[in-house]
C-alpha cells in the first residue's frame, strides 16, 4: 500500500507565498491615524509601538505624546504651555518622568571642597555656576553621564568677601556679597562693574529688563539701573523695616516682590512697583514672628512660590482681584526650606535645613512624592537646588550632589 503524499502547501503550488493584501488602516490618511492614536494613553501606545515597525514610527510623533506629557512631572512643559525642553523627543522625557516620580535615579558627589560655605549656583544647559567663597566658577557639564568636569573653564572674581547669591541671565552675571557690593559680569570677555550698593551684606539679588533689584541685612530693598551711561545708578531705595532674604522680579517686569525676616513687620512678603519704589501689597498676615522668607520663585506673572523657616511652601495667586495663598505643603519633618525651584507646571523641588534632605511634590497631592537625604554623616542644609529634564543638582556646605534620573 503507498504512502499517502502530504498536502502540498501555497509555495508549490504558486511556487511562492501570494502577497497578503494591504490593511485598511493604512489606507486612512495620516492626520486621521494620528487622531485616532490621541486617545491612547502612555501604556497603549507603548503596545501600540510593538505590533510593527510603522505603527512604532507612528506612535512615537511628539504630537501624540505632548498631551500626556504636559500631565507629567518634569517634562519640559509650563502651565501656558511653552516646551522648555525643545529638541528633546518628548516620548524619552514621559519616560524619565516616570523616574522623577518614583524617585529612579543614580547618586553622585561631582565636587568636594574643605571648608564649609553657602554656595549658590546658576544652570544654563551646558555649564554650572558655582559660587565658592568669593569667587563663581562655571563648571562644564559632561556630554554623557552625571559628573562635571572638575576644573572650572572660566572664574569670575570681584568680591571681597562670600557671594551670597547671583543670577545668571542673558549671558551676564550679577552678583551680590558680603561685602555689601554688586558685581556685573559679562560671560564671553573680561567686561566687569563694581559697585558699592549697601551698607551690610546682599543677601539676594535679580536682574531683568536692565534693571537689578538687591535686598540687604541693612532693611533695604534697591533698584539699579545697568542701561548704558546709568550703570550702578540707584533708582529708588525701599526701607523694608526688615532685613531682606530673598528677593524677585516679576516676569511682567512691572513690580518685584521681597521676603523678608518676619521680625520687623506683620508680613514676609511684600510686592513693590518697580518703578516707583512704592509698596503695592503685602501677602500674608498669619506668618509668626520669625517665620522669614528664604527664597521666592515666580511661576507665572500671577503665580509665586515661597518657604523660609515656618516650614511650609506656600503657593500665591497674586492677581489683583485675589493675592492669597491658594495652597500650602508642609514640610513633614519641621525643617526650615532653604530653597525651592519648579518646573513651571506640576512638580515643585525644595531643600530642607537639616541633612541635605531634597524633595520633590506634585502640586496635586498634599504629601511629600519622594525624598533623598544627601548630606551623611553630618548636617548641611541644601543651599541651592537647580534641575534640568534630566538631571537635579544640590549644593550643601561642602559638596555638589547630583541626581541622574536618567536611568534605566
Amino acid at each position: 500500500m503507498g504512502r499517502k503524499g502530504s498536502p502540498r502547501s501555497p509555495q508549490a503550488e504558486g511556487g511562492s507565498r501570494a502577497a497578503s493584501p494591504p490593511s485598511p488602516l493604512w489606507a486612512l490618511p495620516e492626520e486621521l491615524l494620528l487622531l485616532i492614536c490621541s486617545y491612547l494613553d502612555a501604556q497603549a501606545l507603548g503596545r501600540l509601538a510593538q505590533v510593527c515597525r510603522r505603527l512604532r514610527f507612528l506612535s512615537s510623533r511628539d504630537v501624540l505624546w505632548r498631551r500626556i506629557a504636559r500631565g507629567c512631572l518634569n517634562s519640559g512643559f509650563t502651565q501656558l504651555g511653552t516646551d522648555l525642553a525643545a529638541g528633546i523627543p518628548v516620548k524619552e522625557r514621559v519616560k524619565v518622568s516616570q523616574n522623577w516620580r518614583h524617585g529612579r535615579c543614580q547618586r553622585e558627589t561631582v565636587l568636594k571642597w574643605k571648608c564649609n560655605l553657602m554656595p549658590w549656583m546658576e544652570l544654563d544647559g551646558e555649564y554650572l555656576y558655582l559660587s565658592q567663597a568669593e569667587n563663581i566658577q562655571a563648571y562644564q557639564l559632561c556630554a554623557e553621564g552625571t559628573g562635571l568636569q572638575r576644573h572650572p573653564q572660566a572664574i569670575f572674581s570681584g568680591h571681597q568677601e562670600d557671594v551670597c547669591r547671583f543670577v545668571l541671565v542673558n549671558s551676564h552675571i550679577v552678583s551680590g556679597g558680603g561685602d555689601g557690593s554688586i558685581v556685573l559680569h559679562k560671560l564671553h570677555g573680561s567686561y566687569s562693574i563694581k559697585f558699592s550698593a549697601h551698607e551690610q551684606e546682599v543677601n539676594c539679588v535679580d536682574f531683568q529688563g536692565g534693571l537689578v533689584v538687591s535686598g540687604s541685612r541693612d532693611r533695604t530693598a534697591k533698584v539699579w539701573s545697568l542701561s548704558a551711561g546709568r550703570v550702578g545708578q540707584c533708582l529708588h531705595t525701599v526701607q523694608t523695616e526688615d532685613r531682606v532674604w530673598s528677593i524677585a522680579i516679576s516676569p511682567l517686569l512691572s513690580s518685584f516682590v521681597t521676603g523678608t525676616a518676619c521680625c520687623g513687620h506683620i508680613s514676609p512678603l511684600r510686592i513693590w512697583d518697580l518703578e516707583s519704589g512704592q509698596l503695592l501689597t503685602c501677602l500674608g498676615t498669619d506668618f509668626h514672628r520669625g517665620a522669614g522668607v528664604l527664597d521666592v520663585f515666580y511661576e507665572t506673572p500671577s503665580l509665586l512660590l515661597s518657604c523660609g523657616y515656618d516650614t511650609y511652601i506656600r503657593y500665591w495667586d497674586i492677581r489683583t482681584s485675589t493675592r492669597k495663598c491658594v495652597q500650602e505643603w508642609e514640610e513633614p519633618h519641621d525643617s526650615a526650606l532653604y530653597c525651592i525651584r519648579s518646573d513651571k507646571n506640576h512638580m515643585i523641588a525644595s531643600g530642607s535645613s537639616y541633612y541635605g534632605v531634597v524633595r520633590l511634590w506634585d502640586k496635586r497631592q498634599t504629601r511629600c512624592l519622594q525624598s533623598f537625604h544627601l548630606s551623611s554623616p553630618t548636617s548641611s542644609p541644601v543651599y541651592c537646588l537647580r534641575f534640568s529634564t534630566t538631571h537635579l543638582y544640590a549644593a550643601l556646605a561642602s559638596a555638589l550632589h547630583v541626581l541622574d534620573f536618567t536611568t534605566s
